[in-house]
């Protein structure tokens, strides 16, 4: 693929892309100043990226495959594309994201990284790709140009921990769901939960870009996603509600903090039975109180949420978090 630049001798000049690995720390520390500039420029208003959260964003996931590719003018990395591949669905989409360093844009960066993207997944025998990216005209545009079609919309979500925000969070915190008790624990689910909180986890059905499908999974299957967030540097806290008769876990949230100001939600879930009794606001609000109590640098939390997840796009209203972006996810075939 050839980027928009031309040689001294008039000729385009060829895009180098290469495939790096997500787990490596060699790759973190080379893609990290595109990845701050950007996101200084995109995001103005969140911390400067970490190497926690670029480790987390590349990194392998548990049941899924990861792609890194790299875009390079020269030595110097211009871009990348991050795909997930669903180990469990052999023919099914890689869906990620890309991104095209400001110092390098409008070289066909873009373009070369997606052409190399479809190629991969043609070799592994998938059929399409799936990105994420800002919704904005520029990438409406480019989305058109590559014969994209737009498949959804998420919010992005923030939540400052200062003020009366912070403040706000301590009554739906304390606002108990009879017939329940609230466990607490960062990093490692107690054994004597582990099964119940598996069998919950098992019943959710939002998809998670680049992740792959719950199907059935098991204490084990929790072991190792909490060995995962480990690895990128993140501590992972966790509420659940459980039921003061059986013993199970009736719904869980989750968090996950790393050395910067900025933490990430994660998943939010009450089992279908027990829902609009409060178990959700109660757990999410106890989280976010634990978490800013102890971790005093921590000012900012950022939830991704489809727009057609209803009821968690209401909770999160209800705490306090506000959208600052949206961003579209795009199909196109490889």
């Amino acid at each position: 693929m050839l980027d928009g630049r031309t040689t001294s001798g008039g000729n385009p000049a060829p895009m180098d892309i290469r495939s790096l690995d997500g787990d490596d720390p060699a790759t973190i520390a080379l893609l990290l100043p595109g990845f701050q500039e950007t996101m200084s420029r995109e995001l103005p208003g969140d911390p400067p990226v970490s190497e926690a959260l670029l480790a987390r964003l590349l990194q392998r996931r548990h049941g899924a495959d990861r792609i890194v590719l790299a875009a390079f003018d020269g030595d110097r990395p211009a871009g990348c594309t991050k795909l997930g591949l669903d180990l469990g669905d052999p023919a099914g989409p890689g869906h990620g994201s890309l991104w095209v360093f400001p110092s390098f844009r409008r070289r066909g960066a873009g373009a070369a990284l997606v052409d190399a993207a479809r190629a991969e997944l043609r070799a592994r025998g998938r059929g399409h790709l799936m990105v994420d990216a800002p919704r904005t005209p520029a990438a409406e545009a480019f989305a058109a140009v590559c014969g994209a079609e737009l498949r959804g919309t998420n919010l992005r979500n923030r939540l400052f921990l200062r003020g009366p925000v912070r403040a706000g969070l301590d009554e739906p915190a304390a606002r108990a769901v009879e017939g329940h008790r609230l466990v607490q624990w960062t990093d490692r689910c107690p054994d004597e939960l582990v099964d119940s909180y598996a069998r919950a986890w098992g019943t959710l059905d939002a998809p998670v870009n680049g992740q792959a499908e719950v199907r059935t999974p098991t204490a084990e299957d929790v072991r190792l996603r909490e060995a995962e967030a480990g690895r990128a540097g993140h501590r992972q806290y966790v509420s659940a509600a459980v039921d003061t008769d059986t013993g199970e876990v009736a719904g869980y949230a989750t968090l996950f903090v790393r050395d910067s100001p900025m933490a990430d939600a994660g998943e939010t879930l009450v089992l279908a039975g027990r829902r609009r009794r409060g178990l959700g606001t109660w757990l999410k609000a106890g989280l976010l109180v634990r978490a800013a109590d102890e971790n005093p640098r921590l000012a900012l939390v950022q939830a991704w949420n489809d727009v057609h997840n209803e009821a968690v796009v209401a909770l999160n209203r209800r705490l306090g978090f506000q959208a600052d972006s949206s961003w579209s996810t795009y199909s196109v075939k490889a």
